[in-house]
């Protein structure tokens, strides 16, 4: 069975609103070479966002390093830079988020400031392949 999800557009509106928290928002011309759909440029940092819908808002990060491969070569598509993040942001249809840093080899989590978050133990992660 295909599951059918909403276009990205829909979470748009609310992905800006939260990445306006970090800084200014410049929103990507659309079209089909597009690699992110907006950036967000703060004081000392920057970072090229792509925002995506999905209905398995839990799934784990080497699931949701599959599932969106794609997005993922997408951003890694974008040049590296220190002071530069290439970010997935996914939303669940009960408006639930989760935030991505594409890394070279593969995707950490992060808080909507672009923070690592740790475990319970206060260990931060590193990257599950992806």
């Amino acid at each position: 069975m295909t599951l059918v999800t909403p276009r990205p557009h829909r979470a748009l509106p609310d992905a800006i609103a939260i990445a306006r928290q970090r800084g200014k928002v410049q929103v990507a011309v659309r079209g089909p070479e597009t690699n992110y759909h907006f950036t967000i440029d703060a004081t000392t940092t920057g970072a090229f966002v792509r925002v995506r819908f999905t209905p398995r808002i839990l799934a784990t990060l080497a699931d949701i390093a599959y599932e969106f491969s794609t997005d993922i070569k997408k951003l890694r598509a974008i040049m590296r830079d220190v002071a530069l993040t290439r970010e997935l942001w996914l939303r669940s249809k009960h408006g639930t988020w989760r935030f991505f840093c594409v890394t070279a080899d593969g995707i950490v989590e992060i808080d909507r400031h672009g923070q690592v978050l740790a475990d319970k133990k206060g260990a931060v992660s590193g990257p599950v392949t992806g």
